[in-house]
């Protein structure tokens, strides 16, 4: 019968821990209460069953031994159970049973990685092409024949023929020779270049443009785009006349980011949508002009025809007119509804700085549909 009993105190003794535990707190006592029980039953069966175990050749454990032995096992249980909750709550977390996580590194380890560069900065994509205008006096001087003589007529003179030529007959005596390839790009026989009226504006003709160096441009009723025309202006230097009539304003525009040294006439007819608050952009003078100038300094001060018919502008535009265009003699305010006897006023007035300079002003009004073209 006692050994019976010790079998099975033995069997309730190897139960775990942890399970033991969870089984007090839930009756209301705690682990502590339930060692000191335990120690007591352990010291009787330690008295009664010492006999046995001296019988059967074995030493009887002393309290002592039976506590550490306990720990032992109370520390053994505590662990497992923490690596359950961990592997329970990695299922839960949405890594699937069997999957392995992701290794973790250490801080040193981080530290030992190389280094990776980082990639380099992409450099400002230039153009692809430098367009320069030909030179005052083309070489050569003299058209080399195929004997290594020259010929008797000297540059300036082909010239004098070439300037009674039309500019599709100049193109054809390019394709002559390179010599008068070079004399016909003389920017004195291309003075004024008429695009109006062309479907699209090419690269080709853009870079033509460059190279002749025109002292009047036509560019009215196409459809040029605001990087197009930023890129001609700021190439154009010595540009005298600018014709946009019927351009749209999306691409005028680019004339608010550039100056103009030697424009002397402008033309805007006719451009759709055109209000207030747009032309005060063209009139005011740059953002960042220097401290100390005055305000006539404007993108317009050498002007001295300015074209606005058909825009919808009010005095507004008017006073930036007259105070941002010193040098203005021609005005055309034609065809514009909100013109009136007010605006005349600003515009000769007794402290009007155009009163002795404007000699000429359009205000024409007859009837026209929209959007038709117009003849200069």
């Amino acid at each position: 019968s006692r050994a019976s009993e010790g079998s099975s105190g033995g069997s309730s003794r190897a139960a775990s821990p942890a399970s033991r535990a969870q089984r007090l707190a839930a009756l209301g006592f705690s682990a502590s209460e339930e060692e000191d029980e335990e120690e007591e039953e352990e010291e009787e069966e330690g008295r009664n069953g010492g006999s046995e175990a001296a019988r059967n050749g074995k030493q009887p454990k002393g309290p002592r031994a039976n506590c550490q032995e306990k720990e032992n096992h109370h520390r053994a249980a505590s662990r497992g159970g923490e690596r359950a909750k961990q592997q329970a709550g990695g299922r839960k977390g949405g890594r699937p049973a069997g999957q392995t996580g992701l290794h973790m590194v250490t801080r040193t380890q981080f530290l030992q990685w190389p280094l990776v560069p980082s990639p380099p900065k992409p450099l400002l994509q230039l153009e692809r092409h430098v367009v320069r205008p030909p030179p005052d006096s083309p070489e050569p001087d003299s058209l080399p024949l195929d004997s290594g003589s020259d010929h008797v007529m000297q540059r300036d003179v082909w010239l004098a023929v070439f300037q009674h030529l039309s500019y599709r007959e100049l193109c054809v005596c390019m394709r002559v020779c390179r010599t008068w390839s070079r004399w016909c790009c003389d920017k004195r026989l291309w003075t004024r270049i008429d695009l109006s009226r062309r479907k699209s504006i090419t690269p080709s003709m853009l870079s033509g443009i460059i190279r002749r160096q025109p002292a009047s441009l036509d560019l009215s009723w196409t459809n040029i785009s605001k990087k197009q025309l930023m890129w001609l202006i700021n190439r154009l230097q010595g540009l005298r006349e600018l014709v946009l009539t019927g351009c749209s304003w999306c691409s005028v525009s680019a004339l608010s980011t550039a100056s103009f040294p030697s424009l002397r006439l402008l033309d805007l007819r006719w451009i759709e949508d055109v209000k207030d608050s747009h032309l005060r952009e063209l009139l005011l003078p740059p953002s960042d002009s220097k401290p100390g100038q005055t305000e006539s300094r404007g993108r317009l001060q050498s002007v001295s025809e300015l074209r606005l018919s058909g825009l919808d502008i009010t005095d507004a535009s008017l006073r930036l007119v007259v105070r941002h265009t010193p040098q203005l003699a021609k005005l055309d305010l034609s065809h514009c509804n909100h013109v009136g006897d007010q605006s005349v006023h600003l515009l000769t007035a007794a402290n009007s700085p155009l009163r002795d300079g404007l000699a000429e002003i359009n205000l024409s009004g007859e009837t026209c549909p929209p959007g038709a073209p117009r003849s200069r």
